[in-house]
């Protein structure tokens, strides 16, 4: 390239380059990110299949191939994005690359390629419809996918150096200043100073014959951060623009790059940049004639997270170790050799040659007062759609992780953000209104940092997360202060006894003494901020550290020191699964059942119906396999061993006094908790306004799931002397609260489950054909009744939507059975076995619709209106809230209708339980302790769905065995506090010898029924696992106990054969 020698050059050079731009042959091209993210997804593969494809088929003339750098959404890497169009091709296999090849070709789109969103069942052929894209303001990223970043001619044919064209032909620094002044754009790099005001004092400072210096720092350490990263790699043109504008600003001669070494990629394209900048004349002495003297070098940093600030960075450049020394005097005074030193954020340099060009008043419309232009952010973590966003300043969290992130990629609700890296704070959901900006984010206890974005969910663990962050902060600080050296180091320490079992609550109060002395006391900005992980988690998470420290648990199953086992902690009812199923492995099927039994009084149940929590956190599903089927294997053991193998332990109670207990409510929760209060010596009395006991078992599980004579023989096992079950009495007509504790009984436990629908609140509700689920299935399963006919719809996405939907369609006289719900189907609170079944069988499922009016022919129910939805911002149940779509007002032509939205325990239950003394929620639930299940009236506790609203079978008996604890301490005059029990229990269980026996990796599916036979009857779906698939199975079990459970059998072994325990 021809070296030019005056600004006029400079002027025709750019205006060749753009004309000739302009007279380019409209050819489809084939645009593939070559930044870091694309080339470790496999880019470069596509790139040589590309390459090979256009030499093979001689399609130089006919296509264009642009490898660009990071595009933002690394989600879709390796991706093609073909212009004109925008049609984006995500996650591509090399033997795809054809297929899109000939599309671009013909004009068309490979609809089997393009972008789509399954959860949503919706296909985006042009990337700006994307939902990740729609909502980005992006100014600064979006120019990545325009242009090659190693070909400066790309750059030019972009606007790029007319910044710099324009400054030097003003030949007005003061000018420069006030438009970025005028602009209100502030340092990108997290502090958030105004940039003009810095740049303005750095012109000021020094003197006239000496030299200064711009820094770009790229020293990028927070850990998920890659925006600066990205921008050098993919337009390092424009940074060096924006450091050239800043020299001539402030009337620096130097500049410097200081980029992190494990950059490579960044490294390399910033060089080439510089040197072609050189060649061309816009780097060195007397630039373009008109005697500014700037040129810029790179300097690599070791990586110290420290020396992302400035006066660390400034020690680092000058060859010593990056520590942060006292200020005043500031860099912009005193920085590198002593010299005027302006130092500015890559994010903040690229914005530069944007104000330039578009004008100040133009770029400080975008965000809001005080907090002006885009920012990008890197979106990580527990995200549908990761990626750098740009977004104006001032949008709300929740418009980023909901909107443009998509939300959590699975069930799990998002429950905080990280902003700003180790040094920022966590920010809880139910603050996702907040507008992001450098004001608000302190406000609540976090930074902005350099723009960091880790979304967590309910799997994240907020101790962890603060010991994580913690341990980074120890290793990274520099030592030059005591208080950050040793505080992020005793704070680690804390936060690990914590996590490992062993804090105490004055550990609360000494770590958070702790984290304010350290915020105070450090020199360094880094320093001062590296307090806020603990005191943001501590401030609004402080639940967690309790229960970590009380309870000895770790509800996102993330500390194992007290999760044990997963399956065993996932289990409401700690059911040892891991131990059932090492026993299942040996053939000790007895010994499995015991196990079984010992936890959970309705083991056989529980095999059928139980949601299984215990699969979901099974670690053989969780790293990346598919779980065990601990359900499957249940049912197993339970259908081939005698209930009387076991035989439950009573407590001894001498000749104390028998006490009596009243239990309303004869479901899972009532009758476990009779069944325990039994055991520990009590006489109960069990009232039940059903004609039998069981509950919603009875009433609302359908027979093929649930066999009525299972559910008879499990209930008639856990009766006794000491429980009497008296049937068709119901609270407030035939008993009330006030009337049992008048007769003698000690206690009263409120069991009385979720027995009535709620209704929709739409006129004609009560019109014959339209049926309120709960009676809908109670018609049938009591009485056989036979209500629904032709066309069902049934509205709801629980458990007794599909249940109400999959027994109509067995009906003789109904015709079809279609399912809508307001949201997506993956937010379908139903089993997903019981959602693909009801699919097999034939039955409809329309999401994101809702019902807005029934109508009526001859007062009969015949027709529903309905409106089709998008989903917004989260409601308070963490899922998002379904928005109605203006215009899109339907009708389905129905001639029965089944209301499933929700149940609750009705008034004619609840307004007796409030006569009695018992606090009532909004929503016909009792109030009670979450812990202790004790309601407002002393002795009158709750338990089951009557607290909670419809829940799972599971929940139901843990609550029922926690009530029997929580009135057994009652009565004796205790303190009502649950008993903490260890999830790593120390009892081994040899693995049976597997020697020339392959590894299984498949799970053995639960075997069902053919789908024409299952639809003709109600007979029992699944069938059980035979032995050899049984033992097969819980052959995959990964045996997460012997962790544990092998070491202290070893320890018991040492010990008795008297050699030393070892410690």
């Amino acid at each position: 390239m021809r070296r030019l020698l005056t600004l006029d050059e400079l002027v025709g050079f750019r205006s060749r380059i753009c004309s000739a731009e302009s007279l380019k042959n409209e050819n489809p091209t084939l645009i593939i990110s070559g930044g870091t993210c694309g080339q470790a997804s496999g880019a470069n593969d596509i790139m040589r299949i590309v390459k090979r494809c256009i030499l093979e088929q001689d399609l130089g003339d006919r296509v264009e191939l642009r490898i660009t750098g990071c595009h933002g959404f690394c989600q879709v890497e390796p991706f093609i994005l073909v212009e004109p169009g925008e049609h984006l091709y995500p996650q591509l296999k090399m033997e795809d690359v054809p297929r899109v090849i000939a599309a671009a070709l013909e004009g068309q789109v490979a609809e089997e390629l393009v972008y789509s969103e399954p959860h949503l069942g919706t296909r985006f052929d042009c990337q700006s419809e994307i939902p990740f894209f729609r909502k980005q303001t992006r100014t600064i990223i979006g120019r990545n996918q325009t242009l090659d970043p190693i070909r400066i001619f790309n750059y030019v044919e972009r606007d790029g150096y007319a910044a710099l064209e324009s400054i030097l032909a003003k030949a007005d620094p003061d000018w420069i200043i006030e438009e970025i002044k005028a602009s209100g754009l502030r340092g990108r790099g997290g502090a958030g100073f105004p940039t003009g005001k810095k740049w303005e004092f750095a012109r000021a400072s020094g003197n006239p014959n000496e030299p200064k210096y711009v820094v770009c720092n790229c020293d990028e350490g927070d850990p998920g951060a890659y925006m600066d990263r990205s921008l050098l790699e993919g337009n390092p043109h424009s940074i060096l623009e924006g450091m050239m504008i800043a020299g001539y600003a402030i009337g620096a001669t130097n500049g410097i790059i200081y980029v992190r070494g494990e950059y490579p990629l960044a490294i390399k394209h910033t060089m080439i940049a510089l040197r072609q900048a050189r060649e061309i004349g816009l780097l060195g002495a007397d630039i373009l004639g008109t005697g500014f003297d700037f040129d810029i070098e790179i300097v690599r940093g070791a990586g110290a997270f420290v020396c992302g600030e400035e006066t660390a960075l400034i020690r680092s450049v000058e060859g010593f170790m990056g520590e942060p020394r006292q200020r005043p005097p500031f860099p912009i005074t005193r920085g590198i050799d002593g010299f005027p030193t302006c130092i500015n954020n890559v994010e903040t340099l690229a914005n530069i040659t944007v104000i330039i060009n578009q004008g100040a008043e133009s770029f400080a419309k975008i965000g809001t007062p005080g907090n002006t232009g885009t920012k990008i952010f890197s979106l990580v973590g527990k995200i549908r759609n990761t990626g750098l966003v740009e977004v104006p300043l001032g949008m709300t969290i929740g418009e980023v992780v909901h909107d443009i992130g998509g939300g959590p990629p699975g069930k799990s609700k998002i429950k905080a953000v990280q902003t700003g890296g180790p040094s920022g704070g966590c920010i809880p959901a139910d603050l996702f209104d907040l507008p992001i900006d450098y004001d608000s984010l302190k406000k609540v206890g976090s930074i902005m940092g350099s723009g960091g974005m880790i979304v967590m969910d309910e799997d994240t663990c907020m101790v962890e997360v603060a010991k994580y962050f913690m341990a980074f902060l120890k290793d990274e600080s520099c030592g030059k202060c005591f208080t950050c050296r040793k505080g992020t180091q005793r704070m680690h320490e804390i936060l690990e006894d914590i996590t490992e079992g062993r804090g105490t609550l004055d550990d609360l109060i000494l770590l958070e003494e702790l984290a304010v002395v350290v915020k105070d006391t450090s020199m360094c900005g880094l320093g001062q901020s590296a307090a806020n992980p603990v005191l943001s988690t501590l401030n609004y998470f402080r639940h967690e550290y309790e229960r970590h420290i009380v309870d000895k648990r770790c509800d996102a199953f993330v500390c194992s020191a007290l999760v044990g086992a997963p399956c065993q902690t996932a289990c409401p009812v700690g059911t040892e699964a891991w131990r059932y199923v090492a026993h299942i492995a040996r053939g000790e099927y007895d010994e499995a059942y015991r196990v079984i039994r010992e936890a959970n009084p309705f083991p056989s149940i529980c095999a059928r119906a139980c949601d299984h929590p215990c699969e979901q956190r099974c670690r053989a599903g969780t790293s990346g396999g598919e779980p065990i089927s601990i359900r499957a294997l249940k049912r197993f053991v339970t259908d081939r061993v005698d209930p009387s193998t076991y035989r439950p332990t009573r407590d001894a109670r001498g000749d104390a006094e028998v006490h009596r207990v009243a239990v309303v409510g004869a479901g899972p929760a009532g009758l476990t908790a009779a069944h325990f209060l039994s055991l520990k010596g009590y006489r109960v009395s069990v009232f039940e306004a059903e004609p039998e006991p069981g509950g919603m078992l009875y009433c609302a599980i359908p027979e093929y799931r649930l066999p009525r004579d299972l559910i008879s023989k499990e209930i008639d096992a856990l009766l006794d002397d000491n429980i009497e079950i008296i049937c068709n009495t119901s609270l407030g007509t035939d008993f009330t609260v006030d009337g049992l504790f008048d007769e003698g009984y000690r206690a009263v436990l409120l069991a009385l489950g979720a027995h009535k629908s709620r209704p929709l609140g739409l006129a004609n509700e009560d019109a014959p054909g339209v049926h309120p689920s709960i009676e809908f299935l109670k018609a049938f399963n009591q009485r056989g009744e036979q209500l629904a006919k032709g066309r069902v719809g049934v509205i709801g996405g629980g458990n007794s939507a599909i249940d109400a939907a999959r027994i109509a369609l067995r009906q003789r006289d109904v015709e079809s059975v279609v399912v809508l719900y307001r949201r997506t189907r993956n937010e379908m609170p139903a089993f997903s076995e019981e959602i693909e079944a009801a699919l097999e069988e034939g039955i409809t499922i329309e999401p994101l619709t809702s019902p807005t009016a029934i109508e009526t022919t001859n007062g009969e129910f015949s027709r529903l209106e309905c409106v089709r939805n998008r989903l917004g911002a989260p409601d308070a149940s963490g899922r998002r809230r379904p928005l109605a779509i203006e215009g899109s007002e339907h009708t389905i032509e129905l001639d029965t209708l089944i209301v499933a939205i929700s149940e609750d325990s009705g008034i004619d239950c609840i307004t007796p339980a409030r006569e009695g003394g018992v606090e009532i929620t909004d929503w016909n639930t009792v109030k009670a302790d979450a812990t202790t299940l004790a309601t407002s009236r002393p002795g009158v506790f709750a338990a089951g769905d009557v607290i909670t609203g419809p829940n799972t079978i599971i929940d139901a008996i843990a609550d029922g065995k926690r009530s029997a604890e929580m009135i057994d301490h009652f009565i004796k005059g205790e303190e009502l506090i649950p008993a903490v029990r260890s999830m790593r229990r120390l009892e081994y269980v040899e693995p049976p010898d597997t020697d020339g026996i392959p590894p299984i990796t498949e799970r053995v599916e639960t075997p069902r029924a053919s789908v024409e036979w299952r639809k003709r009857n109600f007979a029992e779906v699944e069938v059980g696992l035979s032995v050899s698939e049984a033992q097969c199975e819980a052959g995959r079990c990964l045996r997460c106990d012997l962790e544990f459970s092998k070491s202290a059998d070893r320890d018991r072994v040492a010990v008795g054969g008297g050699v030393e325990r070892p410690s």
